[in-house]
């Protein structure tokens, strides 16, 4: 598929076409869902922690006699039964990361990538670079860009400073390096802007070889 390449301006550029394996694949849902879970579980800190019946402080005694006093039995009162007592099954201090095969992120990174294509929120920029660092006049260009309520830029491996700071003080627009392109971000933002560079990098990253050569030995 053929897609104009603009201007911060939102004049034509050029033509580029995209790759059919990377820009048109089958949107799977259930992939998608699979990587959110991942990206998200990675990002949890896991540090809630409660104290357990060996590590609240206490008195070890027997609170009652065994019998005769007509209720329960109990031995000390760092039970989970007593107010102050441990907790039963509480949480700990973990990790809540999960593996992922690779072949199904960059199966996902397709589908995020086809989805904004189908939904027409794929804008490709010439650069994604800026010559002032005044958010008024960053926000005046991108005005006349279909970017939507909300957008997400990236660029190649270096990120221009000057768009940076000036995109910093526009709500809902954020920009990552080519590195940092990951499906949630990707998903969570209505419109997708991409620069050459990101696109020829995101083409060489999830490309498929199928074909493979074959070394055959000739025989003496």
């Amino acid at each position: 598929m053929k897609l104009d390449v603009l201007t911060i301006d939102n004049k034509k550029s050029s033509v580029l076409e995209l790759n059919k394996e990377v820009f048109e694949a089958d949107v799977r849902s259930d992939i998608l869902h699979r990587m959110v879970n991942w990206q998200l579980a990675k990002r949890r800190s896991g540090t809630r922690k409660t104290q357990e019946r060996s590590e609240v402080t206490g008195s070890r005694a027997k609170i009652v006699r065994q019998k005769g006093s007509g209720g329960a039995r109990h031995g000390d009162k760092k039970v989970s039964q007593y107010r102050g007592g441990g907790v039963a099954h509480g949480p700990r201090v973990r990790s809540h990361e999960h593996k992922l095969p690779r072949k199904v992120r960059n199966m996902a990174m397709r589908c995020a990538l086809s989805s904004k294509l189908k939904d027409g929120n794929l804008i490709v920029l010439n650069d994604i670079t800026f010559s002032s660092m005044k958010t008024k006049l960053l926000q005046q260009s991108l005005n006349k860009l279909p970017l939507g309520k909300s957008a997400l830029f990236v660029a190649g491996e270096e990120i221009d400073q000057n768009f940076n700071k000036a995109l910093s003080n526009i709500p809902m627009h954020d920009i990552v390096p080519i590195q940092g392109a990951n499906v949630y971000d990707i998903l969570k933002r209505e419109t997708l802007v991409l620069c050459k560079t990101s696109v020829e990098a995101l083409v060489n990253r999830l490309t498929v070889n199928k074909v493979k050569t074959k070394i055959v030995k000739e025989k003496k």
